[in-house]
C-alpha cells in the first residue's frame, strides 16, 4: 500500500486562522501575527514532517492538474491531446469550451485561457515557498546527511517543469523565485532566456543532488532518471541539440532502464490476447520493479486511501457507447452489467467514456496503415475498434454495431454516432474489470491505475528527435527502431526518417500520455499539422490561425498589473 500525506486537509489548515483574542491594548503587537495555533508558511514547514507535507503538495498538485484530478476537463484534456493534431473533443465538436475552435476558445478574458497561466505558478508559488524554509532549517532535522539536498532538488525539479509549460505555451513570462507574500502589480515579462536558464539550473542541480532510480524514499518521487529527462526537453526547446543527447544518453545507460520486450505483471486478458505494450498500461504494473521502462509514474488509490484519486481516463478518451440508443430492431442497444438487481446499460470493460478526447483520422487510421496487421500497438486489444450489440431481447445481439443497418429514417446523427457513441478507444487509458466506485455506471469512467509521467520509450524518441535535428538521420533511425522493434512494426529506414515520421511515432507510442503541444511548437509543426490532420468534422483545422502558436495573456494579469507593462501576445489585442 502507497502512502499518502493528507495533503488536501494540510493546505484547508494553511488557509485558517484562528481568531485573535483581544488581550492587549498594544497595538502594534495586536497587529503582529504569530503562528501558533495554525499553519501558514512561516511555521508549515519548520518539521520533517511539514516538509514532507510540503513535497507531497507539489506532487498533488501537479497530478489533479494533469491526470484529471479536478473538475477542470478542458485543461487536463488539452494537456493530453487536444487542440493538436492527434484529437478533437468528440461529445460536441463545436462546443465552446475544449478547443473546438482556436478563434473562440483562446479569448483573454476567458477563465480556461487564466486556468492554463494559474496553475503552473501555482507550482511555483509553492515550491518558492518550501525552498525558502529549506534553506533555514535545522541542520540536525535530517535522519540522513544527503536528505535536505535531496528534497531541494525534487522541489526545484517541480518548478522547472511548470516554467517549461508557461515558456512553451506563453513565451516570456516572468521569472519568479522568490515568495511572493503581498500585492505585487509591478511584474514584468522576462525573457525566455531567463527562464530556460533557471530550469538549466533548477536541473542540473536536481540531477547532482537527487536519489538514483530505485533509491527514492516512496513509489512515485522524482529521481535522477527523470530530471535528466525533463532537461533533454528543455535542451530541445532551445535548440540545444548535442546537449540534448547527452542528457538522453544518460537516461538510458545510466540507471538500468530498458525498454519491456517480454510480458510481466498480472494483467487480465480480457479480450483473450495480450503482449508487453498491454501489460505496461494494466493495473498495478507501473510500479513493479520488474518494471524497468518507467521513469516517473504519478500515484494513483482508491478513495478509501487518504490521498487517493482517479485520473478519469475512461471518462475522457472512452466513447459514450451508453448513450447511442437503440438496436436497429428498438430494444436498448447495451444491456450492461447485473448489479443491485437491475441491468446498468454499461459495461465494466468499457466503463463509462464521455468522449472528451475521439482521436483524429490521423490517430486511429493514417499512422497504422504501413503496419496494421503487425504492431503490437495496433492490436484488438491495445485498440478496440469493434463494439457489438448486448442484448438478448434483440435480434442483432452479439453482432457488431453498423449505423449503416438503421434504417434511413432512424433519426439517427451520424456525428454522435461516430464521434461521441462508437470510435476506436485506446485501452490504455481504460482499465477492465476493477471498478472501485460507482459500480452501477461500471466505475462512473474513474481510473485508479497509476499514470506514467515519463518512460524509456518517449526517452529514446526524444534521443533521436536531436539527432534528426543535428542530421543524423542513422542514430535517429537506430533509436526511433527501437521502439519499433519493441512493437513488433517494420523498422524505418534511414532515408524515410524526417520529423513528420518522428511525430507519426510519437502518436503511435505515446497517445494520451504526454503534452502534444510540446513537441508541436518545439518542431514548428504545431499550425501545419493542426491545419492538415485535425478532422473534427465541424470545425476542421480547429480554425487555428497562425499567431494561435503562442497564447494569449491573460487579461485579468494585464489589468493587475497596473505599476508596470505587461503586453499581450501578438493577434491577441
Amino acid at each position: 500500500m502507497k502512502t499518502y500525506f493528507n495533503i488536501r486537509t494540510f493546505f484547508v489548515q494553511i488557509a485558517m486562522m484562528s481568531a485573535l483574542a483581544l488581550a492587549s491594548c498594544n497595538d502594534s503587537e495586536f497587529l503582529e501575527e504569530q503562528p501558533k495555533d495554525f499553519l501558514a508558511p512561516d511555521n508549515a514547514y519548520s518539521t520533517l514532517a511539514g516538509v514532507k507535507q510540503g513535497i507531497t503538495g507539489l506532487h498533488w498538485t501537479l497530478r489533479n492538474d494533469w491526470f484529471f484530478g479536478e473538475e477542470q476537463q478542458d485543461v487536463m484534456s488539452i494537456y493530453k491531446a487536444l487542440g493538436a493534431d492527434i484529437a478533437f473533443h468528440g461529445e460536441d465538436p463545436n462546443s465552446t469550451r475544449f478547443l473546438c475552435n482556436y478563434v473562440t476558445y483562446l479569448n483573454p478574458a476567458s477563465e480556461y485561457v487564466r486556468e492554463y497561466w494559474r496553475r503552473p505558478y501555482r507550482i511555483i508559488q509553492r515550491a518558492n515557498t518550501l525552498l525558502a524554509a529549506l534553506e533555514t532549517l535545522d541542520e540536525t532535522l535530517w535522519v540522513a546527511p544527503t536528505q535536505k539536498q535531496e528534497y531541494i532538488a525534487e522541489t526545484r525539479f517541480f518548478r522547472a517543469w511548470s516554467y517549461r509549460l508557461l515558456v512553451s505555451f506563453f513565451g516570456d513570462v516572468p521569472v519568479v523565485t522568490d515568495v511572493i507574500d503581498e500585492a505585487k502589480t509591478d511584474f514584468v515579462r522576462d525573457p525566455a532566456a531567463q527562464a530556460y536558464a533557471l530550469m538549466e539550473e533548477d536541473l542540473s542541480f536536481a540531477v547532482q543532488n537527487l536519489p538514483d532510480p530505485g533509491k527514492e524514499e516512496d513509489p512515485g518521487r522524482v529521481t535522477k532518471g527523470a530530471a535528466l529527462h525533463l532537461l533533454t526537453e528543455v535542451y530541445l526547446m532551445q535548440k540545444k541539440y548535442n546537449e540534448a543527447v547527452q542528457a538522453a544518453t544518460r537516461v538510458i545507460n545510466d540507471f538500468g532502464y530498458a525498454l519491456m520486450t517480454e510480458r510481466f505483471g498480472s494483467t487480465i486478458d480480457v479480450f483473450g490476447t495480450g503482449d508487453v505494450y498491454l501489460d505496461l498500461f494494466s493495473y498495478g504494473n507501473q510500479n513493479l520493479s520488474e518494471n524497468r521502462e518507467a521513469i516517473w509514474v504519478i500515484q494513483f488509490e482508491p478513495p478509501s486511501v487518504i490521498g487517493g484519486a482517479n485520473a478519469r481516463g475512461i471518462r475522457a478518451f472512452g466513447p459514450a457507447y451508453f448513450r447511442m440508443g437503440n438496436t436497429p430492431d428498438g430494444f436498448p442497444a447495451f444491456r450492461g452489467e447485473f448489479v443491485n438487481g437491475a441491468y446498468t446499460g454499461y459495461s465494466d470493460t468499457l466503463g463509462r467514456g464521455v468522449s472528451w478526447i475521439r482521436p483524429t483520422n490521423l490517430m486511429v487510421y493514417n499512422v497504422w496503415s504501413d503496419n496494421w496487421n503487425n504492431d503490437i500497438r495496433n492490436a484488438p486489444h491495445n485498440i478496440k475498434r469493434d463494439f457489438y450489440y448486448d442484448n438478448p431481447a434483440s435480434a442483432y445481439d452479439k453482432q457488431k454495431i453498423d449505423f449503416s443497418l438503421y434504417p434511413a429514417d432512424a433519426g439517427r446523427d451520424a456525428i454522435r454516432d461516430t464521434c461521441q457513441y462508437i470510435y476506436p478507444f485506446f485501452m490504455k487509458h481504460a482499465d477492465p474489470l476493477n471498478i472501485e466506485s460507482n459500480a452501477t455506471t461500471s466505475g462512473g469512467g474513474d481510473v485508479f491505475k497509476d499514470q506514467y509521467a515519463m518512460r524509456l520509450a518517449e526517452t529514446y524518441l526524444l534521443r533521436a528527435e536531436a539527432y534528426l535535428q543535428l542530421g543524423d538521420k542513422a542514430r535517429a533511425a537506430d533509436d526511433i527502431n527501437r521502439v519499433r522493434n519493441r512493437a513488433h512494426a517494420k523498422p524505418a529506414t534511414a532515408d524515410e526518417i524526417d520529423i513528420d515520421y518522428l511525430l507519426d511515432e510519437r502518436a503511435r507510442e505515446l497517445y494520451g500520455e504526454t503534452c502534444r503541444f510540446y513537441v508541436l511548437r518545439r518542431t514548428g509543426k504545431l499550425i501545419e499539422r493542426v491545419r492538415k490532420y485535425n478532422n473534427n468534422p465541424l470545425n476542421p483545422g480547429l480554425n487555428i490561425q497562425d499567431h494561435h502558436v503562442l497564447w494569449p495573456i491573460p487579461q485579468m494579469q494585464i489589468d493587475l498589473n497596473i505599476n508596470a507593462p505587461f503586453p499581450q501576445n501578438p493577434g491577441y489585442n
